[in-house]
């Protein structure tokens, strides 16, 4: 017996995007576009008439603008949102996210025909993933609860280096980890998010500025530096080597045969082959299996595994491939695992008493 196709709102203020975006899902069997809407009044009304497995979202609408769309919208029926957006409006996509947004994706442009393809087969594959997605766990972690101190079982390993996996959802979930930290820890991070290109340099930026953590886009070259945390830059792979015996990055760019760009597995794989056991990767919130061959490398190599937990993430298919693969040493809600991080690290972490662990305020750099 087939599924129900996933039934999508168009919402855009501009005819020729609706179209566009309605044309780049038709391919699918799997999707069925219910309708568009070209303001967030007339999109607010649709979705509670209509009630859409997800929405598209452009965010510079009149009469109601996208965010205010997105507060009223989760407050009044929680709904799996997909941000259409330009470069230019980089900046609004990330306060999308913190609004309830659960992914984004390049918008396309008259000009953008050679882009179609690759775009459009992006879309198809973040809708698709709607089947998996917990609204509830975006509301959760809108909501910001207060943190909590991990569970003990297996002692997390003091390491150099540690690496992180995410995909839908994870901007949101890696933003609440480096939001815990008090203070720069005496470890390098190296990130793999799946992300469009174009992206990832804005996304770096806003870590560096909203948390004690220096941040950048990796450029390759780079030796991974305490304190630091490397983004892998959309479109591309970010991996390690060893060169002269010191660790250095590199970036690769995508090539056939790559499901997923940047891809976890290559950045857990070289990582495990330069630091052996000193490397601890954690793999968060996505679909698919990418990261759990590269966590099976990790474990290989004497190295750490975490995963977070069903509890708290948003798609729970990257974390569960890993963990049926038995690649994982501890599975944890995503809060427990900023813990882990900084007890394994002998971090102080902010709050009174040892009942539990008060986020970090997020501090604007000057």
């Amino acid at each position: 017996m087939s599924r129900n196709p996933i039934r999508v709102l168009v919402i855009d203020d501009s005819a020729f995007s609706r179209q566009v975006i309605t044309r780049m899902l038709r391919p699918s069997p799997l999707v069925e576009v219910v309708g568009s809407a070209r303001d967030g009044e007339e999109a607010l009304r649709k979705t509670i008439e209509l009630a859409p497995d997800l929405v598209t979202l452009d965010l510079e609408m009149p009469r109601m603008d996208g965010f205010t769309y997105l507060r009223v919208m989760m407050r009044k029926c929680p709904t799996p949102a997909i941000v259409v957006s330009s470069r230019s409006d980089e900046g609004d996509v990330w306060k999308a996210l913190e609004l309830g947004a659960v992914d984004f994706v390049a918008k396309p442009t008259p000009h953008a025909t050679p882009m179609l393809a690759s775009i459009t087969q992006e879309l198809i594959r973040k809708v698709h993933s709607v089947r998996d997605l917990r609204i509830e766990k975006v509301r959760e972690r809108i909501a910001a609860p207060q943190m909590v101190v991990a569970r003990e079982d297996r002692a997390a390993p003091r390491s150099d280096l540690i690496v992180i996996g995410s995909s839908t959802g994870g901007p949101a979930a890696l933003m609440e980890i480096f939001a815990s930290f008090t203070e720069p820890p005496p470890c390098a991070f190296l990130v793999a998010q799946h992300m469009p290109k174009g992206f990832t340099s804005g996304f770096a930026e806003r870590l560096d500025r909203l948390t004690v953590m220096r941040a950048r886009e990796a450029a390759g070259g780079e030796a991974p530096t305490p304190g630091e945390i490397l983004i892998a830059p959309g479109g591309r792979h970010l991996e390690v080597e060893s060169v002269a015996g010191r660790p250095v990055t590199r970036i690769n760019r995508n090539v056939s045969g790559d499901r997923y760009t940047p891809s976890v597995d290559r950045l857990f794989e070289s990582a495990a082959k330069a630091y052996g056991a000193n490397v601890t990767g954690i793999i968060l919130t996505g679909m698919g299996d990418d990261g759990k061959v590269g966590a099976q490398a990790i474990r290989a190599s004497g190295g750490f595994v975490i995963a977070e937990s069903e509890e708290t993430a948003v798609i729970f298919g990257m974390p569960r491939q890993a963990i049926r693969a038995g690649a994982v040493d501890r599975v944890q809600r995503l809060e427990e695992i900023a813990r882990t991080i900084q007890c394994g690290l002998d971090m102080p972490m902010t709050g009174k008493g040892s009942g539990g662990v008060a986020r970090a305020p997020a501090r604007e750099r000057a």
